[in-house]
């Protein structure tokens, strides 16, 4: 890859982010009146995107995102009042801007129709015209065809009215007072001082000055009075400054739109020539002032022949940037943002493999220390204690490396929802909570497929229509809530719905009449909720872009246990249903307790087991031909020898001459799960079963020990199902509550 195309995948990675940022400042603003602040860094990702684009010469994402942030400046000086119908109109906006930047990044051209459309939508609302939100399709288009609007949208690369001096023209769009620049040229006088932080951004003053003589003929003047002598002087801070005088027909918004892109990282002031430039360099305070005051003024002449002064060289830096969010101020220390480095996802992969390495050797030479009789006191054992200390916290800063947050998998959400809610007619409002929870790299990346499918599932099978739901006494608006947390060393992600739940009869005779239950057959309310998960099982009476064709919650199901994790469901008919994954918060290293069952050496996650005991022969009470159960601190639970349910054995010893590990699945329930002995407690590295052998009911991955050996991961949850025969989960419920 040469240097220009590393920089351009720089610039998509950070459209990732900008595109990110302003999906979250219009839902802000969805939610109610924005302050200025979020309405400023909606206006800041789009002029970034813009700017960015502009650089490597994508002109229909320049064209319409130029359109998009007029509508975010009129907006954040006031001129342009918010409402329901803007913010919508924003909100599709802005999912046309991310449709424009993955064609940017593919090569492909931008679409015309749609683009021109949308840019129509907005142009009404800058021009303060019938809103957005009332438009329908045809009408937009029609719109786009007569309006007087500045830019055409044309495919890239093909003619366009802005190829003759620059990717695109710079419009004044804000209404003025007096009139609309036609009085011939005009002098302004501007004076320009970068800021450090200018610099550090990658930008170029001789760049922006270049752009500002487009405008018209400019005398530049270098200001280099405040350079120190070269002893002194610090090659990292900003002494030049320059004085332009310009002669042009423009307004002062199209000159500060040149400097818009190092907005706070200049001191910056304008003027017309003769007139006294204002005091302070806060850009935002004299733009308001300008478009308050500003009159019709007289021209000016200026002699186009004065060849400008030899200016410094330049910084030579990358074409693409993020300006620093920070206003123009008198105080000239500003605050600089937190130093952060990309790595290639690959060079951690290493280094976790490596860590995992590391973990392994360390048991092994731990194994090898306690064969040979060492004492723990000795200075072996001593210094294989700090290694295993220096190896824990290795670990545990490399996954902290990886580790991320599940926001960048919530953030694509809203816009499903929006797509999805206008693809069944229905209204829905999307609740997030615990967006910054934190989860390996690997589990977030295959998390975005099970959350999509059941987000559109529980609009389009959970929630009524607003019609229904005005008939049940519900708010027309139906809500999807999507949650996450860590519970007991795993994550834990909700979907959940306030529909009309799940109708347990219609799902049975459906399953009946497919054949994918006998029609005799008496299953509990949580059988009937699961029988969603089946293969080629839907509800759908028939087949749409939203669903009906058999794929689905089984796709869901198969691709969190795929993760190591479980899912399970929670319906309450006229309530609404919630689906909790459960997932392991690393696919990498876990703390466990090795057990011994049946002469297999297993490890048993640290995190699932509650304590362990010794039971008592009068604690064991028999359920049934073959069930058992432990009474535990006045309650009693499941006891279930791990032999017997993963088929090692037939018969179980008796349960008071062994050990019992009381464990917690993730809805809260509880088990007695019976091992033969208890080696210790050890760190040990997850490698994948399914992906090397097959998956294995009751097994969630495998693991190396310290004598070379392979071990099983238990997967307790599923351990706890695997009940033997005659263990009813019915039958044992039924007895607790008696006792």
């Amino acid at each position: 890859m040469d240097e220009m195309e590393a920089i351009k995948a720089t610039f998509f990675q950070e459209c990732e982010e900008l595109l990110a940022d302003l999906e979250v400042g219009l839902l802000a603003m969805q939610a109610g009146p924005a302050d200025g602040e979020t309405v400023n860094a909606v206006f800041r990702a789009v002029h970034s995107i813009k700017g960015g684009a502009g650089a490597f010469g994508f002109e229909g994402l320049v064209r319409f995102a130029h359109v998009f942030e007029t509508l975010m400046d009129g907006l954040r000086s006031g001129k342009i009042e918010q409402s329901s119908d803007l913010v919508a109109a924003l909100l599709r906006a802005a999912d046309l801007l991310a449709d424009l930047v993955e064609a940017a990044r593919g090569g492909a051209e931008a679409e015309d129709d749609r683009t021109g459309a949308m840019a129509a939508e907005l142009q009404v609302l800058i021009e303060g015209g019938e809103s957005a939100g009332s438009m329908s399709a045809p009408a937009a288009g029609e719109a786009a065809g007569e309006l007087d609007a500045p830019f055409s949208f044309q495919p890239l690369g093909a003619s366009s009215p802005c190829e003759a001096e620059a990717p695109f023209t710079p419009l004044a769009v804000l209404p003025l007072d007096g009139p609309a620049g036609d009085a011939g040229p005009v002098a302004w006088s501007i004076a320009f001082r970068p800021r450090a932080s200018l610099f550090h951004n990658g930008n170029e003053p001789a760049l922006i000055l270049r752009e500002l003589e487009r405008l018209g003929p400019a005398t530049i003047t270098l200001d280099a009075s405040s350079v120190p002598p070269l002893a002194s002087l610090d090659p990292e801070a900003s002494w030049l400054s320059w004085e332009i005088l310009l002669t042009a027909s423009c307004e002062e918004t199209e000159i500060r739109e040149v400097f818009e892109f190092v907005d706070g990282d200049c001191d910056l002031s304008i003027s017309r020539a003769g007139e006294d430039a204002p005091a302070e360099a806060d850009t935002d305070a004299a733009f308001a002032a300008l478009l308050a005051s500003i009159q019709d003024p007289p021209a000016a002449a200026v002699d186009p022949d004065v060849a400008p002064p030899v200016m410094a060289p330049p910084v030579v830096a990358a074409p693409v940037s993020r300006p620093v969010v920070a206003k123009a101020s008198t105080d000239p220390q500003v605050a600089a943002p937190q130093a952060t480095i990309r790595v290639d996802p690959e060079r951690i992969d290493r280094l976790i493999d490596l860590v995992g390495e590391l973990v392994i050797n360390q048991a092994m030479l731990a194994q090898r220390v306690m064969e040979s009789g060492l004492s723990p006191s000795s200075a072996v054992s001593v210094g294989l204690d700090d290694l295993e200390q220096l190896t824990r916290e290795i670990q545990e800063s490399v996954m902290a490396i990886r580790a991320q947050p599940v926001k960048s998998v919530f953030q694509r959400m809203p816009r499903l929802v929006r797509e999805t809610a206008a693809m069944t007619g229905k209204q829905v409002r999307l609740v997030t909570d615990g967006e910054n929870t934190e989860v390996d790299k690997t589990v977030i990346e295959r998390l975005a497929e099970p959350i999509t499918h059941m987000i559109r599932n529980a609009i389009d099978h959970g929630l009524e229509t607003p019609e229904a739901r005005i008939a049940a006494g519900k708010n027309p608006e139906g809500m999807v809530r999507l949650a996450a947390l860590h519970r007991g060393g795993r994550i834990v992600i909700e979907v959940a719905d306030d529909g009309a739940g799940i109708n347990r009869r219609k799902v049975l005779a459906i399953a009946t009449d497919r054949d994918l239950v006998a029609a005799d057959a008496q299953l509990s309310d949580e059988e009937i909720d699961n029988l969603i998960f089946l293969p080629g099982f839907s509800t759908a009476t028939q087949v749409s872009d939203v669903s009906g064709r058999g794929v689905g919650m089984d796709v869901v199901r198969r691709s969190i246990q795929a993760l190591g994790g479980r899912i399970s469901i929670a319906s309450r008919p006229g309530e609404g249903s919630t689906f909790t994954l459960s997932l392991p918060l690393t696919l990498a290293v876990l703390d466990g307790m090795v057990i011994d069952v049946a002469g297999h050496t297993m490890v048993a996650p640290l995190s699932a087991i509650v304590e362990s005991l010794r039971p008592k022969p009068e604690d064991v009470r028999r359920l049934g031909p073959t069930g058992m159960v432990l009474a535990v601190r006045d309650t009693h639970v499941p006891l279930l020898d791990i032999g017997c349910v993963l088929g090692f054995r037939t018969e179980a010893p008796p349960a008071s001459d062994r050990v019992v590990l009381l464990v917690e699945a993730e809805d809260g329930s509880r088990a007695a799960l019976v091992a033969d002995g208890i080696h210790g407690q050890r760190q040990v590295v997850i490698k994948s079963l399914e992906a090397n052998y097959r998956q294995v009911p009751g097994i969630a991955a495998a693991t190396i020990l310290g004598d070379g050996r392979v071990a099983l991961i238990l997967d307790v949850d599923a351990v706890m199902t695997l009940r033997p025969p005659g263990a009813s989960r019915a039958a044992e419920s039924t007895l607790i509550a008696a006792e």
